[in-house]
């Protein structure tokens, strides 16, 4: 495979799922400044707050409905047409956000509404990411598997400096008026033109040589679910206990903190969205770090171990860290991202290379998007019902817990050997 042909790979796993992110992430922001006000009765800030954030769940329990049904046709026709569809289904549901009713306007209608755009956004995540990693994977040179499987990595921090970076330049040239009542729409409408540049890369690529492949080794399973399920079901079980740290980290660090930060603590939208800004950029450093230790000196499973004993520690120190300036958020915000890096980064090698070929796309993706349930689902809810009742401290021991139990798995976890598909004229 050529040099030329490598970059194509990588730049369509890198942006497609960066566009994803970019989506998922607007949803987030919007989330933690004004859909609490928005889309839900207002007698209570507090509860209100908490019924957005629990909105972002939907998107969690959406995403292995997601993967099963994306994944079934990656496996049986191919990674590129189901690349696609998965894009264009989450692209469609996150430009319709712009165009909801309010609370105000609607009544109950709104926020069910909101509910079934954000059940579309995770439906289409949960096919993304499985099959973005096996698009960069498959294609990857000996020696390079981890570093290829970072590039659907980077699309998170990506995508989260394009969502949070407009939020933020929103926020400087809008009134709060103007940003509540109609500024905020602006991200969800823009994400159609993102999407249509995301299609017309993705629509250039060709198949995977190892897909390709196994086909011509044997016909692809009937149900891949099910093959999943029987042969390998306890890979389907320890990755996804695995993986748990880095959706806890990120949505603690996110979501979480952003709403907790300008409602409670008092920092102000541009100010705190300015920090997580400096601070997603270590995530990104932390990624590429993780993949060229895994590439070069460890494995995967042994870097994600590493992780998780920082994220662990971590925990301890977010309430005198968040709690005593904005220089202090940023400190705790930048090392816990960093650390994040080394618990997500090798992921997009670790997840596929748990499954063999032929239902490597089920088995990706049900793995990373069972996870997001795990951790990442109820997260935010979970650390504002905690903040609220003893602040921060109890939400650094939830993810320091959180985090032990996926040191726990990566530690009991021991992978059978996959037999590799070999690839003609190699």
């Amino acid at each position: 495979m050529s040099t030329q042909t490598h970059r194509r790979v990588l730049l369509a796993s890198f942006v497609g799922t960066g566009i994803e992110f970019y989506d998922f992430y607007i949803y987030a922001t919007a989330a933690s400044l004004v859909f609490g006000e928005l889309f839900f009765p207002a007698q209570d800030p507090g509860l209100a707050q908490m019924a957005a954030f629990a909105t972002l769940a939907v998107a969690f329990f959406a995403r292995p409905v997601g993967a099963a049904f994306f994944g079934h046709f990656g496996d049986r026709i191919g990674r590129k047409s189901t690349l696609v569809a998965s894009l264009l289904t989450m692209g469609v549901s996150t430009t319709l956000v712009a165009f909801l009713p309010t609370y105000h306007d609607a009544g109950w209608i709104a926020p069910i509404a909101l509910c079934v755009l954000r059940f579309g956004q995770g439906f289409g995540l949960g096919g993304e990411w499985g099959g973005a990693a096996l698009l960069a994977v498959e294609n990857a040179p000996p020696g390079w598997r981890a570093r290829f499987g970072a590039a659907p990595q980077m699309g998170a921090p990506a995508g989260f400096i394009a969502a949070n970076g407009l939020f933020l330049l929103l926020g400087v040239l809008l009134t709060p008026e103007q940003f509540r009542d109609w500024g905020w729409r602006l991200p969800f409408a823009i994400s159609a033109l993102l999407v249509a540049v995301g299609l017309y890369i993705r629509l250039k690529l060709t198949e995977t040589p190892e897909f390709a492949q196994s086909l011509r080794q044997a016909p692809p399973p009937k149900v891949p679910l099910a093959e999943l399920v029987r042969s390998h079901g306890g890979m389907l079980v320890g990755g996804p206990v695995g993986a748990i740290a880095c959706f806890a980290t990120y949505y603690v660090g996110t979501a979480f903190l952003l709403g907790y930060g300008t409602k409670t603590l008092g920092y102000s939208m541009q100010a705190f969205l300015g920090v997580q800004l400096g601070a997603i950029l270590f995530m990104a450093v932390g990624i590429y770090a993780a993949a060229w230790l895994a590439d070069r000196h460890f494995d995967e499973r042994r870097v994600l171990a590493g992780g998780c004993v920082a994220t662990i520690v971590l925990g301890f120190v977010i309430a005198p860290l968040v709690e005593h300036s904005l220089f202090g958020a940023f400190v705790f915000l930048a090392l816990a991202l960093l650390a994040m890096g080394f618990v997500y980064g090798p992921l997009g090698a670790w997840l596929p290379g748990l499954f063999p070929p032929r239902v490597r796309y089920t088995g990706a993706s049900m793995t990373f998007n069972i996870a997001g349930v795990l951790g990442g689902g109820l997260t935010p809810l979970i650390a504002q019902g905690l903040a609220l009742k003893g602040g921060l401290a109890p939400v650094g021991l939830y993810l320091s817990a959180a985090t032990a139990v996926s040191l726990v798995a990566l530690l009991l976890l021991k992978p059978k050997p996959v037999a590799p598909v070999v690839l003609e004229g190699v």
